[in-house]
């Protein structure tokens, strides 16, 4: 039993004749009676009386026609409801953002976004990537800011824009003075990270080909949780750290922030979003909105190495 099947019955009975009925389904003749002829011995029910002229249903036919124009009609109805609700761009949105970004980005991207959208309500919080996930299949947001891939089958990634990870370094640093910043295992024991960022911690040891966090403080535990730490925390000379770059674009001019020397890394920040969100145009309009937010140079980027989080050996570690 299939829907085309009833589109062919229901036209049968509209038409009264087969070759009528068959030219507005677009199919041949022949094709039609034998849709017909399997539904019929599916169901051990014969739907029309082939001897009358008009064609004419049974009396079990007509009961049967009728079901399968109601299976019809709310097939419609649910065809409708999807489409509209891929093309709605109203009603409330709830939007998570990676800590490392949200402070950074929702400021750049606020007013383009309110512009694009006008009609939507969006309630934008910080997360961990963990919860961000943890939050998108528990259905507690609709759509996660983040650096993707995740590694996660469930989700649907939509990419917005690669942002390059820099080095901002300490006063006291030895290459504060030099064009670009090139790593050595000497600084390890002076490299800042954040607490139980483990994505983004997995990205800077995967940067520094580092294992483990080194412990930076000798005589006190300081687990810093938020960029703008690190970032105080280098300037009183305690350290240096690596941050995404849209950390330090009012500070563009500083000499403490330098390029890496020998390659680029770099991360992917998309929309991530359920396999049962349904409301895509929402998300291009909101894609684009942050994309436009961001500074050109950021938007026009080539030759970076993407720095992958879900397939750390440290990440797999921090959640056993």
């Amino acid at each position: 039993m299939t829907l085309q099947q009833f589109r062919y019955i229901v036209t049968l009975d509209e038409k009264r004749h087969f070759a009528s009925a068959a030219e507005f389904c677009h199919v041949s003749q022949p094709a039609l009676t034998t849709q017909l002829k399997k539904f019929e011995q599916e169901i051990g029910i014969q739907i029309f009386d082939r001897t009358q002229v008009p064609l004419k249903p049974t009396e079990l036919g007509l009961e049967i026609i009728s079901k399968a124009r109601k299976i019809l009609r709310d097939v419609n109805e649910i065809e409708d409801y999807v489409i509209n609700q891929k093309n709605t761009d109203t009603g409330i949105i709830k939007i998570g953002v990676i800590n490392t970004l949200s402070p950074y980005i929702i400021p750049l991207a606020i007013k383009n976004i309110q512009s694009a959208l006008p009609k939507v309500k969006f309630i934008i919080n910080e997360s961990s990537t963990l919860e961000l996930i943890k939050s998108l299949k528990e259905g507690k947001i609709d759509i996660a800011l983040m650096a993707t891939p995740t590694g996660n089958s469930n989700l649907k990634e939509f990419y917005v824009f690669t942002e390059h990870f820099v080095a901002y370094l300490n006063p006291s640093h030895k290459m504060r003075q030099q064009d670009y910043f090139l790593f050595d295992t000497d600084s390890s024991e002076k490299l800042l990270m954040l607490k139980k960022e483990f994505c983004y911690n997995s990205q800077i040891l995967k940067i520094c080909n580092m294992k483990q966090e080194a412990q930076v403080f000798e005589h006190f535990n300081f687990e810093a949780s938020s960029i703008e730490t690190l970032k105080n925390l280098t300037l009183s000379d305690l350290g240096f750290s690596i941050l995404p770059e849209l950390a330090t674009i009012r500070e563009k001019a500083e000499q403490n922030i330098k390029y890496f020397k020998n390659f680029k890394p770099a991360r992917d920040i998309s929309l991530v979003v359920s396999h049962s969100f349904s409301k895509t145009l929402i998300l291009e309009k909101l894609k684009f909105a942050i994309w436009k937010s961001i500074p050109e140079y950021i938007q026009n980027r080539e030759g970076y190495k993407i720095i992958r989080w879900d397939d750390s050996p440290y990440f797999r570690a921090k959640l056993k």
